[in-house]
């Protein structure tokens, strides 16, 4: 009875009756450890309940990982095998650099090679869309490299990135085009302001088109070059156009780009047209252009440099940012119910570029090339023998017109020059 009662293995044998005294009686206390074993033979388990298959590399941290496997370069053979190289020290310095590149003190003086290849690198990795690192590793390549980082800056119709990387845009140095349009600057925004710093003084093109832009905006913008001589003095080609708050007296202070070639100022508040004409003649030379040039359809201003595909990381950034903001469940289902597109769905477009466009006349200028007024004596002297030679056998009448014409183109040569020497006092 004692081995089976501390025997482990065996079978539940049923009720245990034992006689004592001439009576039959039940055991149930002595066996209540046997049967609570006994009850029900349990499923065998190989792993406890609750336990699930994993892939160990999953359960280390991702960071970790990384450091494992960015040593390596994994290539596939030819047979399907997989192959690993270790990778160059150069590769695996740049590598290092580029995820402290906001710890770098300085790169004045750096090879460009290098230099390119780290920002690239960095590029990569999206440091420089970081809030606070990405703004001090961009200086530190800006003050170095120049224009070799950015040479020209397309940010039309993307005020969400203005308003969002401002202190990185100003960042930039050494930019020849500027393209602002559709922004809705106004006259008081920061970015005008910053316009006239010397570090945009190399910019030869400029696009602020539909920026909400007034007389006093202007006046601020152009007010280093009438005093100072500095800031927008290499500017070459402005457009103004859609700008409803500029009037003739916002143009007279355009007369202090003197190397200006080309100017819009379509779609302005220009009351006395004709006048305005003949001053952008007379005073930079300035002639109006009865067809649409080239020079504004936008399609010269692009981004290039070093730095093109940080600006679609920020407008990625931007436009990501915004999303959860206008994506909510009651605003989509209305907006689906009256068969209205989200605002990221459809850029926004310039309100008056094609109003103005069709209905009002293009008010675009350009500068005609000066004739050699100052050419060698040899060159001048061959002329007149070929023009003596021609009037001989011209016509009197003829005579009569060739030299009211070459007065006429002295007279406006003259004049010219007379503007010029005078504005170098």
């Amino acid at each position: 009875m004692s081995y089976y009662l501390n025997s482990e293995n065996h079978l539940d044998p049923g009720p245990i009756y034992v006689r004592e005294n001439g009576q039959l009686h039940m055991v149930n206390l002595a066996l209540d450890g046997v049967r609570s074993s006994l009850q029900k033979p349990r499923p065998f388990r190989l792993f406890p309940k609750g336990f699930s298959v994993e892939l160990c590399m999953n359960r280390e941290d991702d960071t970790a990982q990384k450091e494992k496997t960015d040593h390596f370069i994994f290539t596939y053979t030819r047979e399907g095998n997989l192959r690993y190289s270790a990778k160059s020290l150069f590769s695996l310095v740049l590598g290092f650099i580029s995820d402290n590149v906001d710890h770098i003190d300085s790169l004045i003086g750096f090879p460009e090679q290098i230099a390119e290849k780290l920002f690239s690198a960095a590029e990569a990795r999206q440091k420089f869309t970081e809030p606070g690192a990405g703004l001090r590793a961009l200086q530190k390549f800006t003050e170095a490299y120049g224009s070799l980082v950015l040479c020209s800056l397309c940010l039309r119709n993307r005020y969400l990135v203005i308003s969002e990387k401002l202190e990185e845009i100003k960042s930039f140095r050494e930019l020849t085009c500027l393209d602002l349009s559709c922004c809705k600057l106004g006259d008081e925004h920061e970015l005008l302001e910053h316009l006239t710093n010397e570090a945009l003084s190399s910019v030869t093109q400029l696009h602020l088109k539909d920026n909400c832009l007034s007389d006093a905006g202007v006046r601020k913008m152009t007010a280093p070059v009438r005093v100072m001589k500095r800031g927008l003095e290499n500017l070459t080609l402005l457009d103004l156009s859609c700008n409803p708050e500029i009037t003739d007296a916002g143009i007279g202070y355009l007369f202090s780009f003197r190397k200006l070639n080309c100017l819009d100022i379509s779609g302005t508040g220009l009351k006395d047209i004709k006048a305005i004409k003949h001053k952008l003649q007379t005073h930079i030379g300035l002639v109006h252009s009865k067809v649409p040039l080239k020079e504004f359809d936008h399609s010269n201003c692009k981004t290039e440099g070093w730095a093109d595909q940080i600006v679609l990381q920020w407008e990625r950034v931007t436009s990501e940012a915004v999303k959860p903001r206008e994506t909510s469940e009651p605003r989509m289902a209305a907006q689906h119910f009256y068969g209205k597109r989200s605002l990221t769905e459809a850029p926004v477009k310039c309100p008056l570029a094609d109003t103005h466009m069709n209905t009002s006349e293009k008010l675009q200028f350009y500068k005609e090339k000066a004739p050699d007024c100052h050419g060698p004596l040899l060159k001048r002297e061959t002329v007149l023998c070929q023009e003596s030679k021609k009037r001989a056998f011209e016509d009197p009448e003829k005579e009569q017109n060739n030299s009211s014409q070459s007065s006429k183109q002295k007279y406006v040569c003259l004049a010219v020059e007379d503007w010029d020497l005078l504005n170098s006092y």
